[in-house]
């Protein structure tokens, strides 16, 4: 899976697989992998002005995470 680079907040890097609608995410405190993502929203994330932001309030708190490093 390629990962693209992020910067702001605890965010480093993010990455999707479509095929099993997870989103994994590089943050300062280990990777996660976040099932039941729509690509629409990895997209909106990946374009957003304020990455961490869009993170905590979208995703952080609305998908099962699974810490996998």
């Amino acid at each position: 899976m390629e990962m693209k680079r992020m910067s702001g907040g605890h965010l480093r890097a993010i990455g999707y697989d479509s095929a099993r609608r997870v989103l994994v995410a590089e943050l300062t405190s280990g990777t996660f992998e976040y099932g039941g993502v729509s690509a629409e929203t990895y997209r909106r994330l990946a374009g957003a002005s304020s990455p961490w932001s869009f993170f905590r309030d979208n995703i952080e708190e609305e998908f099962p995470a699974k810490r996998v490093r």
